[in-house]
């Protein structure tokens, strides 16, 4: 039907009333036959009055559907509510309809400036039907009266999949069913839809003023009874008396199909969005087309799919809807039939198919000329200008650090994180482990215009938007872990106007928190920024100077901070140990920036290296024999080490901390003088913890004016074998004198004092032997068997490949089975948790290999011989091979050679 001359007469006077149902293409057909029969010359639409200035942009040729309306308040921009429309929804196509016949369009529905004053409507309004009594699904009433107990076949059957001569029969077939059940279950648990029908039945009569009866209103069905009810214009005016009210902004916004989903919480959702699409726009033979898409989606999954298997699933699909009663096969023959002749009977790609075309990852557009904040116009700026063009469905960016559009795109995503607009999220890449390369997930969700309207206050930029909150957050952050992630995100984001700002609060926080966790639990995000900070090429001196003296007050407060601690405790404070030893091998190990000056490494607190002979000029640090002055000399006997520090004039000293080396740093012109015996342990200005003895016999060591000494006992030695000239060597040194002060400590729990023995094992600070001897100690027979399992659970546990040690280093693999065959029945039962916990984190076939070295009966005199090693594989590196290695090991890391 095309005119109105051809259209059956209507049996009902007054304005032309259709209901619908939201998002139904059966619907959506039903109104343009109805509206080009009827020939109305006002159109009025179930939505906010607010959007009646937007409506002309629906003409637009870059607005595709499906698009929403946006409401938002303006002082809480996070209140909003959407009106989603897509290519088949009725109220998109009476707009559509009437713009295109110059016919006068309205929204009629209650406005958004009382609706978002409460809550979103079109979301659902629990908060309001609370008491109320279950809620009435008009559709699945309707079908349960028919005999259907699937409320969306009915549906399909009676509306999607049948035609009608009469345009107008169907409306009036749906009003009056829609009045019986209004009539027995009233507003069926939608208490604000009575205020709702009354705001529209006054538009409806200020409509038919100006135009007459010569009006269509497009609504949902349920609301047809009320729309046509005689009800007096002062009831309706004092329902809507009173009504809060809050300032609002509208705008059309991007929608998409995996949002229309039911699923995705949306009260006026359908199940498949993507096929309805399809039945709307293939209206000659639909099923023949559905299964050509469902053809191709498989084959350009590597499916192999011929045009037999679309021939046979489009008869199998003919033969269901007959055997079932059906007018045409709907979804589920199609489904039905897919899965049987495509699928093979599996529902794996059949997944794949509800996901792809049943739903739907279609994403609208919007013209350049609807209303947005300025914060969304310099993102849509940004977005075109590096290519970054908004998806609905996931998809993984890598990014290259080294290649100006790929910095620019990660600082993008990393300012709107920092935003809180969560376009995309970090992942772990699949190629190379380098910090100069990123990956990213990207998914665009209509919500996210929600989330840039609420960034708006921050700015009208991007970057302005991020520095601003970064600022306020820092200001206001009260925890130090959470600064020194701000400081990270910074760094990330290029945000170096904000930078200084968070830095200071960072200083200030660090200064004032004494807590070894906290200080603990901040260490590791400084390190990767300063690792970032190189790779970016921002400078990062200020953040080096925090984080090397967080280093330093972890390094003194970590041992005594790890006795008496219960087993929660101690695994926390496991994850702790773990996340500084990690930041410390950044901090060491951190390339120069190129074009960067030499200067003294700030991470060891000396201010030079120490030569061999003991000697050196001012600012040096001697290992033996005595300096003048200006120098420093350290003179230790057997078994003791000392090392002195001494920086510019007025360097401050350093606190030796339990069992360590003593590291001073002088007073007046950096005169450092130290003495120690192998029977003595004094000093002059040295603070030292707890557990630091000094023994009987003491002798003092004498410089110069404002000489500082250092002590060191013989129980308690240093390690400095390797301190040697490497930059932030004598950092990583103290780090390992604190680990070896937990892997000998008994009052530390087991847990930390076997992963402590486990990173020294792994840096090679401790040796096989010496390794083996603290597992014999650990699990001898006066060791609980609670402590010698969480033991073993720190040196071996799953997460630090402690399965390939034991698999090739028989000595322990021994000890460790010895122990456990010794553990009486009773113990047993309560190490056996912990036990399964630490073997289960391994790979199956360490597992295996493990039960057969087990059953096999280990050795015992030493790591695995060249009767069990590898095939193809030597039994002891062959160090020149790997040295011919390490350059492209450089390269592709993109670090200088140490």
């Amino acid at each position: 039907m095309t005119g109105a001359d051809e259209a059956p007469a209507r049996s009902l006077p007054g304005p032309l009333v259709l209901g619908v149902r939201h998002h139904g293409p059966g619907s959506a057909r039903a109104v343009r036959a109805a509206l080009d029969a009827g020939r109305p010359k006002a159109v009025l639409v179930e939505g906010p009055p607010e959007a009646d200035a937007l409506v002309a942009l629906a003409a637009d040729e870059e607005m595709r559907p499906p698009v929403a309306l946006l409401a938002h308040a303006v002082d809480d921009p996070g209140r909003a509510a959407f009106w989603p429309m897509a290519e088949f929804s009725p109220e998109w196509v009476a707009i559509r309809w009437a713009l295109a016949h110059g016919a006068e369009v309205r929204f009629i529905d209650l406005p958004a400036t009382h609706t978002l004053a409460a809550t979103d409507p079109t979301w659902g309004d629990e908060d309001e039907a609370a008491g109320q009594g279950l809620r009435v699904d008009p559709v699945a009433e309707l079908a349960e009266a028919a005999g259907y107990d699937d409320a969306e076949r009915w549906w399909e059957d009676v509306v999607e999949l049948r035609g009608s001569t009469d345009p107008f029969a169907p409306f009036e077939a749906l009003a009056e069913a829609m009045g019986a059940l209004r009539e027995a279950y009233g507003h069926g648990g939608h208490p604000r839809d009575l205020v709702r029908e009354a705001y529209m039945r006054i538009r409806l009569r200020a409509a038919q003023k100006e135009f007459g009866d010569d009006i269509a209103v497009v609504c949902g069905a349920w609301h047809v009874p009320a729309l046509r009810r005689r009800t007096p214009v002062t009831a309706d005016r004092a329902r809507l008396k009173g009504l809060p009210k809050v300032k609002t902004e509208l705008t059309w916004v991007p929608w998409t199909h995996r949002r229309l989903a039911r699923r995705s919480g949306y009260g006026a959702g359908i199940e498949a969005p993507g096929w309805y699409a399809h039945l709307f726009t293939a209206s000659d033979r639909p099923v023949e087309h559905w299964m050509t898409k469902v053809a191709r989606l498989l084959r350009d999954e590597d499916l192999a799919v011929s045009s037999a298997h679309v021939i046979e699933a489009v008869r199998l699909a003919d033969t269901l809807a007959v055997m079932r009663g059906r007018p045409l096969p709907g979804l589920g023959e199609t489904t039905d039939a897919v899965r049987a002749v495509m699928c093979d009977g599996s529902d794996v790609p059949l997944d794949l198919i509800r996901d792809r075309l049943v739903v739907g990852d279609v994403l609208g557009t919007v013209p350049a000329g609807a209303p947005a904040v300025p914060l969304q116009r310099d993102l849509e700026r940004l977005q075109r200008g590096l290519r970054l063009k908004p998806e609905a469905h996931e998809r993984e960016l890598e990014l290259d650090l080294r290649k100006g559009t790929d910095a620019a795109r990660s600082r993008l995503l990393h300012r709107l994180r920092l935003l809180g607009v969560g376009w995309g999220a970090p992942v772990a890449g699949r190629g190379s482990t380098g910090t100069f390369r990123e990956s990213w997930r990207l998914c665009w969700e209509p919500e996210l215009h929600v989330q840039v309207a609420e960034a708006g206050v921050w700015g009208t930029t991007v970057e302005g938007a991020a520095a601003a909150k970064a600022e306020s957050q820092a200001v206001a952050a009260d925890d130090l872990a959470a600064v020194t992630a701000l400081a990270e995100q910074c760094l990330l984001a290029g945000l170096t106007e904000a930078l200084p700002a968070v830095l200071h609060a960072l200083a200030e926080r660090a200064a004032l928190d004494s807590d070894v966790v906290h200080l603990a639990q901040a260490l590791p995000a400084l390190a990767r920024s300063l690792r970032y900070g190189d790779v970016r090429a921002t400078d990062t001196a200020a953040l080096g100077e925090v984080a090397a003296g967080l280093a330093e007050r972890i390094c003194v407060g970590l041992p005594p901070a790890c006795t008496g601690l219960d087993t929660d405790a101690a695994a926390e404070m496991r994850e702790r140990v773990d996340g500084v030893h990690a930041a410390l091998a950044l901090l060491t190990t951190r390339p120069e920036r190129p074009g960067a000056p030499d200067e003294p490494d700030r991470t060891n607190g000396t201010a030079g290296t120490a030569p061999a002979d003991g000697t050196g000029a001012e600012g040096t640090a001697g290992t033996a024999g005595a300096g003048a002055e200006g120098a420093a000399g350290t003179a230790a006997s057997a078994g003791t080490a000392a090392c002195a520090g001494a920086g510019a004039e007025g360097a401050a000293g350093t606190a030796a901390y339990d069992g360590t080396a003593a590291c001073a740093g002088a007073g007046a012109e950096g005169t450092v003088g130290t003495a120690a015996s192998a029977e003595t342990a004094a000093s002059a200005e040295t603070a030292a913890s707890p557990g630091t003895a000094a023994s009987a016999g003491t002798g003092t060591g004498a410089g110069a004016e404002g000489t500082a000494g250092a002590a060191a006992s013989d129980a308690d030695t240093a390690d400095t074998a390797d301190t040697a000239d490497t930059p932030g060597g004598g950092l990583a040194d103290r780090w390992a004198g604190v680990l070896r002060r937990l892997a000998g400590r008994e009052r530390v729990p087991g847990v930390l004092r076997g992963r402590a023995a486990r990173l020294l094992l792994d840096e090679g600070r401790l040796g096989e032997d010496e390794a083996a001897r603290l597992m014999g100690l650990a699990l001898s027979p006066g060791t609980p068997p609670a402590d010698a399992a969480a033991w073993i659970e720190g040196f071996v546990g799953g997460a630090s490949g402690g399965g390939l040690l034991l698999v090739h280093d028989e000595r322990l693999l021994g000890l460790v089975d010895d122990w456990l065959s010794g553990v009486t029945a009773e113990a047993f039962t309560d190490v056996l948790p912990l036990l399964r916990r630490t073997f289960a984190g391994y790979e199956s076939g360490v597992r295996r290999t493990l039960g057969e070295l087990v059953a096999r009966g280990p050795g015992t005199a030493g790591p695995a011989g060249p009767a069990v090693a590898t095939p193809g594989f030597a039994g002891t590196p062959d160090q020149e091979r790997a040295d011919g290695v390490m350059p492209l090991l450089h390269l592709i890391l993109g670090i200088q050679g140490q």
